[in-house]
């Protein structure tokens, strides 16, 4: 049982073994290991006390019968006429902390919950998506979906992270409501064939289908869209394993198995996902909910000005949207100043760039 034990405002952590310590043994540890450690006798007398009022009289009953558990806080109130050590006495801590190291290895484990929690404090980043993968790191949440998948060759692996990188976008997998942290019964068959289903809240009733197969070094990966029963969408990518898993992958960690997970995220939602989800609110008369058309001219502007002139004038076929708004005077205005580095008198810049330019 592990509690915590506060002396003079100081918590200390105590292991105690055993299935039912009594309160007796938890006495003589604070005695013979915790009060020397804050610079106190062994001798000196105290109570216990869980909310620091109410006393625990010590009749050799189980710590379970007094209503304490594993991560209790327990207080020691020292008697009056106990001397409370100075903070001049603090260097005897260190002094302290070796008499601990000394204990038999039959008294229970204490360790300060101050240098735990110094230990604590010095946080260490780690990646929530896989396109924040970095310096060996992966995602919690691959690592778990790769130990519970068992995969057995490279394409099982890469078909992991696809599908992490499908439910990172939103995409709710059929087959496993409820199990976010286990791969879907069925998603792979024999002769290296692999199938997904899912559903995603901003396509309504449409279902996509990732059919994957295993083509000599290359995973071709076929996303299909249905729309009201029928097959609406389909797109293909084709990724190479070895690109993506390392000759680890029958390793027990996630973050040797794994490399270039950056590449494989951009990789796969802007050439699969993103596209597939536009094109499913496309099909169903939806609007549009992400990319250039849905943001405010405002914002549209100031990503437009920092194009070249050949990327702006392909944008400005996409649709009529962007049309209109790549013609804006102030656009063209902007770009004629920053290319050229001069003013103009021409009445339109459009027609000034374009001279110059020529």
């Amino acid at each position: 049982m592990k509690l915590r034990v506060r002396i003079n405002k100081q918590t200390s952590r105590v292991k105690l073994e055993g299935e039912e310590p009594t309160l007796t043994e938890l006495n003589v540890q604070i005695r013979e290991i915790l009060l020397p450690s804050h610079g106190l006798s062994p001798d000196a007398e105290f109570t216990l006390s869980l909310n620091g009022s109410d006393l625990l009289s010590d009749s050799g009953q189980t710590l379970s019968s007094c209503g304490i558990v594993t991560g209790d806080l327990v207080c020691v109130i020292l008697c009056p006429s106990v001397a409370v050590p100075s903070v001049a006495a603090a260097p005897s801590a260190a002094p302290a902390s070796s008499a601990c190291q000394a204990v038999p290895s039959g008294y229970p484990e204490v360790v300060r919950e101050e240098e735990q929690e110094e230990e604590a404090g010095r946080w260490v980043w780690e990646p929530m998506l896989c396109g924040e993968a970095e310096g060996g790191k992966v995602p919690h949440s691959l690592e778990v979906l790769y130990h519970q998948a068992q995969s057995s060759s490279t394409c099982d692996a890469l078909m992991v992270a696809v599908h992490l990188l499908m439910v990172e976008t939103g995409f709710l997998c059929q087959g496993s409501e409820g199990r976010p942290g286990e791969m879907p019964a069925g998603w792979r068959a024999p002769g290296g064939l692999y199938r997904l289903q899912y559903a995603h809240p901003l396509c309504e009733d449409s279902l996509a289908m990732v059919l994957a197969v295993s083509m000599g070094p290359i995973l071709v990966i076929n996303a299909t869209l249905k729309v009201n029963q029928q097959v609406d969408t389909v797109r293909k990518l084709s990724l190479k394993p070895s690109t993506y898993v390392t000759d680890q992958w029958t390793g027990d960690s996630a973050a040797a198995v794994y490399t270039e997970l950056r590449k494989l995220s951009r990789v796969f939602k802007d050439q699969l996902v993103y596209p597939l989800i536009a094109s499913a609110r496309e099909a169903m008369a939806l609007p549009a909910v992400f990319g250039l058309p849905v943001l405010p001219p405002e914002l549209l502007l100031r990503v437009l000005r920092l194009l070249d002139v050949s990327s702006l004038l392909a944008l400005s076929s996409v649709n009529r949207h962007l049309h209109q708004t790549t013609t804006d005077p102030a656009l063209w205005r902007h770009l004629y100043r920053r290319d050229f580095r001069g003013r103009t008198n021409a009445h339109t810049h459009t027609h000034g760039y374009i001279s110059k330019h020529t």
